[in-house]
């Protein structure tokens, strides 16, 4: 198997359902994959990717030549560039290999000009990957198939439809001012979902043994009768590592994560009205600091996803080097909170890379 081509082949968990649900003898691309979809030969072996989840489905060997068919397999879209396949090993959404666990051991992973630059290789499908990459993950999906070991699914992840995500560009609309530490009576309300994620995020990497820092105007706030400043490991000061209109920009960041001297995660709550006050901040930060290696998440509402991913890539931020979509990650505020639940009793051996697992890429499908 080690001198097949290998292929990556995306599908959400409603995709591959309905893959299994026909059969599981054929795969599809999108027509504008058609020029890629022709190099694929009989011999050849998919790597089945469940977007969202993060994992390793399943592997399929190609058992013919390429071809165009509109008989419907899948309920959103034809998929009409197709293969004919056999499984080399399929999985469920649960036993899946999660791409975090092959975090040493594939070359997508190495020489990163930012921490979530390998998000880029998944894209789009079908896409060539290495030998090498390629029988690491089969060799994983054979031991995972020997040896299952179940892992909870965000059902929200799961139940994802495949449409592509257009960018949608309203106007700009972007605060006079930062918000006062203590908000105003009218605006408690709306101002709770904000406070309780911010609480949640510090109170986490307070409690994963991190250092942690909210926004300094916000130092004052407390949620449910907690004060932030009871957290035993929020930090007064932040260590000085960049030059001061860089440091007045992290000051303002809604939350970090810090391990040393080292900002491990940085996160931006976006709950209410505009976006941008946030994103601009990310913004900012990128744009003096280019060469910054932090991990950045954009925190929002389930109902807010599409107009958080939608903004983020705006040519303004898309044309940052590197673009904003590809160094943060949004988290969905039921994610954020299933996941706080689920790990609650193995909280001082996590890292901040768990967060990968619970928040899914910035960046918009290609076509």
């Amino acid at each position: 198997m080690a001198s097949r081509t290998y292929w990556l082949d995306l599908f959400t968990g409603t995709t591959w359902q309905e893959f299994l649900a026909a059969g599981g003898k054929v795969s599809g691309f999108r027509e504008s994959r058609w020029s890629t979809v022709r190099q694929i030969e009989p011999g050849d072996i998919l790597l089945c990717y469940l977007t969202g989840v993060l994992r390793f489905i399943g592997a399929l060997e190609v058992v013919s030549s390429p071809y165009r068919d509109n008989t419907c397999i899948w309920k959103d879209e034809d998929f009409p560039c197709r293969i004919k396949v056999k499984p080399v090993v399929t999985l469920t959404p649960e036993t899946a290999v999660p791409l975090t666990e092959l975090r040493e051991k594939l070359s997508i992973f190495e020489n990163l000009k930012s921490p979530f630059a390998w998000t880029g290789r998944f894209r789009g499908s079908p896409s060539k990957w290495k030998p090498s990459d390629g029988q690491t993950v089969v060799n994983a999906l054979l031991e995972a198939q020997k040896n299952p070991v179940q892992r909870e699914v965000d059902p929200g992840k799961l139940a994802r439809r495949p449409k592509a995500l257009k960018a949608k560009f309203g106007p700009v609309i972007v605060p006079d001012k930062e918000p006062s530490t203590e908000p105003s009576s009218d605006l408690a309300a709306e101002s709770r979902p904000h406070t309780e994620v911010q609480w949640l995020l510090l109170r986490l990497g307070n409690d994963m043994g991190l250092d942690v820092w909210v926004a300094r105007n916000d130092r004052g706030r407390s949620f449910d009768g907690n004060k932030f400043s009871d957290l035993a490991r929020l930090k007064n000061d932040l260590p000085l590592q960049f030059d001061e209109a860089t440091n007045r920009t992290i000051e303002l960041i809604d939350v970090l994560w810090l391990k040393g001297n080292a900002i491990v995660a940085a996160f931006e709550i976006e709950s209410t009205t505009s976006i941008y006050s946030g994103l601009l901040r990310m913004s900012d930060l990128i744009s003096m600091q280019p060469n910054l290696n932090i991990p950045l998440y954009l925190v929002a509402p389930d109902d807010r996803r599409e107009k958080v991913l939608s903004e983020i890539n705006r040519p303004t931020f898309s044309r940052l080097s590197p673009p904003l979509n590809e160094v943060c990650r949004f988290i969905s505020f039921s994610s954020l909170r299933s996941s706080i639940a689920r790990v609650a009793s193995v909280l001082r051996h996590l890292k901040p890379e768990f967060l990968e697992d619970i928040s899914e890429s910035c960046e918009i499908e290609d076509d």
